[in-house]
């Protein structure tokens, strides 16, 4: 079964978008940040909605410009195998721009374009031919 899980977009001004989004119901539920990455990540969803369909908000500590529509990020779907599901896009003829080699993550393009992050509900054990394929490109 896949589930929809978020919709990332870049920020530049963290609490100017939270205020705005709380301004028609939808809050913060959680946020973790990385001082490695030099990132933080915000989850926004309406009330019962917390889980099921959220808004990441990222924002990259060093600042720069989002334009001609940078600052969308990218859909996420939980699957409930990634190596299956990435094997069936790529028969497809779809290339998967960040492999799972984690047994956890990857990243595919739709047709047009748009960014999709595929995530396993936990960590499968690695395996080829995923494992050692590097990354195709921007995810």
């Amino acid at each position: 079964m896949t589930k929809f899980l978020h919709t990332m977009i870049r920020v530049s001004d963290p609490a100017a978008t939270i205020a705005f989004f709380e301004l028609f119901g939808v809050n913060e539920v959680r946020r973790f940040s990385s001082e490695q990455g030099r990132f933080t990540l915000i989850f926004l969803a309406a009330p019962g909605e917390e889980g099921v369909a959220e808004v990441e908000l990222t924002y990259n500590w060093d600042p720069e410009p989002y334009d001609g529509g940078r600052n969308f990020g990218h859909l996420a779907y939980r699957v409930d195998n990634i190596y299956e599901t990435c094997a069936a896009l790529a028969a497809a003829g779809h290339n998967i721009h960040r492999p799972p080699r984690d047994g956890h993550m990857a990243f595919v393009k739709s047709p047009d374009g748009i960014s999709v992050e595929l995530l396993q509900d936990g960590n499968l054990p690695p395996a080829e031919p995923w494992a050692s394929m590097p990354n195709s490109g921007t995810w």
